[in-house]
Parts: structure tokens; C-alpha cells; sequence
């Protein structure tokens, strides 16, 4: 009686499993590249980035040497991203990249990783807790100015060159504002040879930036700070050519030296 009672329930766990089986049946099994593809697109118009996401990963899977796996990549890159799915989504294009170099959209590719790092962690609470790209971690800002470079410098005639030229700039002064801003922070700690030293490199990395005339500031005020008056004169004296109205220059003469807190006051 016991036996029966156990078979029973093997039989009825059975059936209960295969009818789960039969429940979660790929109802995707038996689609083409095509319809594939399209209802990827269709999530995507619809915002259904992770619905879009498997879509194209199927694809993929299934077709991956057609025409519309190729595309897939590009696309799937797109909506790791919109999905906050970043290093899915670089990963992607760097895939993308390497297998079809000669792609009539790899232009898109270099531009699409580009926007990717341009917009890292700018999201609301990221814009609201530091609203300044120069104060980031300047990494994916790189990352960002080298894929617009590549683009522009690969794909001129791009009709993404003339938007990447654009960021290109922007990234330029944010880079130098960063190396401005670590050079400032050190300032205010007394680190002078520290100051001085990335001052230097955001003059000579990035000249004729906004961030320029700062830079020579606060080399001014570490090598003064530090007893290298020579250093600080020569400072000094591109400071002056080069901004003969900077606000640092108030007085005409050269900037005295003044307690760390009152460097950066507005009102000194």
C-alpha cells in the first residue's frame, strides 16, 4: 500500500514537471531573424529595454552570421545602456568593433561608446550630488574624448563628426578643469609641490583652455609658497601675457602670498 501511495506520487510529480515544461515553452522557438528582430525593435520603442535585450540576444544566439545579428550588436549595445547596463553595453560595441571593422555603421559604433562615457553617472541623483564633470573621476571622460577622436579622425564626414568635435571640446576643459580642481585641493592642504606639479601638466596637456589661467595662478602661489621665487617670477610672467586682466592679477602686480583659505576667496 505504502509502494502504490509512493508511485502515485512519482506519477503525479512527473506530470506536474512536464506540464510546467510544456507551460514555459520558448514561444520564440520557431521565429526568424526577422521577427526576431523586430519585436526587439518594437520593445525598444516602447521603452522595453530588457524585453528588447533578450530579443536581440536570441538573435544573436540563434542567427549569428546574418545580416540582422550584425545590426543586433548595435542595437543590443543601445539598450544595455538605456537599461543602466553600462559595461554590458561598451562590451557590445567593443565586440561590434572588433568583428566588423568595416561596417557602414561603425562610425555609429565609436560615437554610440562615446555618448556612453560622455553620460556616466549623470543621472538625477548623480547631477544632484556633483553636478560637475571636472570634480569626476576622470576616466570614462577619457574614454569618451577617445572614441569621439576616432570617429572624427576615422569617419570626417561622419554625420556624428560635427556633435563629436563638440564634445571633444567640452571634454577638454573638463579634463583640464579636473586637473585644476586636484590642484586647488592640494593647495588648500599646503601639498604645494603636489599643487605645482598638476598645474603644470593642465597647461601643458591641455593649453588654451579656460582652465589655463588658474593653472598658472596657483603655480604662482606653490612655487612662491615653496621659496622658488625664480620658478613663480616665470609663472608670473606667462600669467601676465597671456591674461592681462585675469582676476588673479588684482593690483597689477604680483599675487602676494596669503594663507591656504583665502587663496580661492572670492572677495581677496
Amino acid at each position: 500500500m505504502r509502494l502504490s501511495l509512493l508511485a502515485l506520487l512519482a506519477v503525479a510529480t512527473a506530470l506536474l514537471l512536464g506540464s510546467c515544461a510544456t507551460t514555459e515553452r520558448d514561444e520564440t522557438a520557431n521565429w526568424s531573424a526577422q521577427r526576431l528582430y523586430g519585436e526587439a525593435k518594437d520593445s525598444m520603442a516602447t521603452e522595453d529595454w530588457g524585453q528588447a535585450i533578450k530579443y536581440f540576444e536570441k538573435l544573436e544566439a540563434r542567427y549569428p552570421y546574418g545580416r540582422y545579428a550584425q545590426q543586433a550588436q548595435l542595437d543590443i549595445a543601445y539598450a544595455y545602456w538605456k537599461d543602466s547596463e553600462r559595461a554590458s553595453a561598451i562590451a557590445a560595441i567593443d565586440r561590434f568593433i572588433k568583428l566588423y571593422p568595416n561596417h557602414p555603421n561603425v562610425d555609429y559604433a565609436y560615437y554610440l561608446k562615446g555618448l556612453i562615457n560622455f553620460n556616466e553617472n549623470t543621472g538625477l541623483l548623480a547631477g544632484l550630488s556633483n553636478p560637475d564633470m571636472s570634480e569626476r573621476d576622470p576616466k570614462a571622460t577619457r574614454e569618451a574624448f577617445d572614441a569621439f577622436k576616432e570617429l572624427v579622425t576615422r569617419f570626417p564626414n561622419s554625420k556624428y563628426a560635427d556633435d563629436a568635435t563638440a564634445r571633444m571640446r567640452y571634454l577638454v576643459n573638463s579634463l583640464a578643469s579636473h586637473e585644476v580642481h586636484v590642484a586647488r585641493w592640494y593647495m588648500r592642504r599646503g601639498a604645494y609641490v603636489a599643487a605645482a606639479n598638476r598645474a603644470q601638466y593642465a597647461v601643458k596637456a591641455y593649453p588654451r583652455t579656460p582652465a589655463t589661467e588658474e593653472a598658472m595662478y596657483i603655480m604662482v602661489m606653490a612655487y612662491g609658497a615653496l621659496g622658488l621665487n625664480e620658478l613663480s617670477d616665470d609663472a608670473y610672467r606667462v600669467l601676465r601675457a597671456n591674461f592681462p586682466n585675469s582676476r588673479y592679477l588684482r593690483g597689477g602686480g604680483k599675487p602676494k602670498s596669503a594663507p591656504w583659505w583665502k587663496l580661492w576667496d572670492p572677495n581677496w
